[in-house]
């Protein structure tokens, strides 16, 4: 009979550039029990609001830190009891951020504080949740004594802007203050602490990258794919759709890197522990620019079971959701691969910097016209051009090429995605 063992949740690592985030709200009290999977706190970063959730299934045996604390990354939030019959030496393809108690003194630890109470942490998660809202908007709404609860959003989704918050920040003041002093003020306020929040993403980014440029040895190819084919195609299945239900080329190109990576597997997994752990499983993440500045790179999961309208639909919600600050901290960890675009920015290519630990990473410029030769005549096309950046550790160059090869012939066919 297997002995029960306590795991420790802790403080996750939702990137490479993340040192440390914010518990803003726990979403199960002691005594609940969860599922593998199940949301259980809502943790804040410089880039939004991400739900935590459970790597085991068991019952809430202890919460240790009490919301809107900041703690580094591997300090210990609660205390969870796997069930009987969970198997604790069962892994899943990303290591799970709650470990055995007995590893304790290796991470952080967080200060016990008293656990809210029971019956009002559940009467919170049934009358409440957290609002949607950028961790700029949140860091203002501190700074100016405001709960955002009471602050109706007219973004997304019902997200909270800047410009909400203005409205409640100038209902607020004395009514003898000046109008155009307190517009003057709190714009003033929104721009510095945008700037604050911005710096310090870059800061991490800029981290991130630099140790992945210093200690992954970087490759680099390039590759011009006609997409002619594939552009009258997307056009054609658009006609007689409404424009909520279009397909886009980004979805195109994710179905299409996911129907070849189980063919290419040194390109899709994780260089960890002095070795590559070869993913099962194709997640694909995908880079998003975020509208106060930075990036995040949410996965969509299985991207190669999904059909092509499943991949739209799945493209449309991690960027809505990246946008308002509702993303699961799955998505964040578990990317396999990492696909960045660029070319709604006019350029027409992008060398990417590997996201470790990962192995690869495919960069997408801009789709431009461009002349080919096709059967000795001279031809206009729509042209892409795809970059593949690859772990010379795990991969070299002649299967890169494959790789690109592929990806260039299974576009020339876009009804078999």
């Amino acid at each position: 009979m297997m002995t029960r063992q306590t795991f420790d949740i802790v403080m996750p690592s939702l990137g490479a550039d993340m040192r440390d985030g914010m518990l803003t709200e726990w979403l199960v009290a002691e005594g609940d029990h969860v599922n593998k999977g199940d949301s259980i706190a809502v943790i804040e970063t410089n880039k939004g609001a991400i739900e935590m959730e459970s790597y085991h299934t068991g019952t809430i045996s202890r919460l240790l830190v009490q919301p809107m604390t900041t703690l580094p990354v591997g300090a210990i939030l609660a205390n969870i009891d796997p069930d009987a019959e969970t198997d604790i030496g069962t892994s899943d393809e990303t290591p799970a951020p709650e470990q055995l108690s007995p590893q304790r003194q290796d991470k952080p630890q967080a200060t016990p504080v008293p656990a809210p109470d029971q019956a009002k942490a559940a009467s919170a998660r049934s009358e409440t949740s957290v609002p949607l809202a950028s961790p700029v908007v949140r860091t203002m709404a501190r700074q100016q004594q405001l709960d955002l609860q009471g602050i109706t959003g007219s973004g997304p989704s019902g997200a909270i802007l800047l410009r909400d918050l203005n409205k409640a920040h100038q209902a607020q003041q004395s009514s003898d203050a000046a109008p155009r002093a307190r517009s003057s003020t709190a714009v003033t306020t929104d721009t510095d602490a945008n700037r604050r929040n911005q710096a310090a993403m870059r800061a991490a980014i800029g981290a991130a990258m630099e140790k992945s440029k210093r200690e992954i040895p970087h490759y680099y190819l390039s590759h011009d794919i006609d997409l002619s084919t594939a552009q009258q195609w997307l056009n054609d299945q658009n006609a007689g759709r409404d424009p909520e239900d279009r397909l886009l080329l980004p979805a195109l190109l994710i179905r299409a890197v996911a129907t070849l990576l189980p063919h290419f597997p040194s390109l899709n997994g994780f260089y960890q522990n002095g070795g590559f752990d070869q993913a099962q499983a194709v997640h694909i993440g995908t880079v998003i620019s975020l509208r106060e500045g930075g990036l995040m790179v949410p996965a969509i999961h299985h991207a190669d079971q999904l059909s092509l309208n499943d991949t739209m639909l799945a493209l449309r919600d991690i960027s809505l959701r990246s946008r308002t600050g509702r993303l699961r901290s799955s998505e964040l960890t578990d990317a396999t691969i990492t696909m960045t675009s660029i070319g709604e920015r006019g350029c027409d290519g992008v060398f990417g910097v590997i996201y470790p630990p990962q192995v690869a990473i495919l960069g997408f410029g801009r789709l431009r016209q461009s002349p080919q030769v096709k059967n000795n005549q001279i031809e206009i096309c729509d042209t892409l051009t795809v970059t593949l950046s690859a772990d010379h550790r795990v991969s070299d160059g002649i299967q890169g090429a494959k790789f690109l090869h592929a990806l260039s012939q299974q576009l020339q066919q876009p009804d078999q995605l």
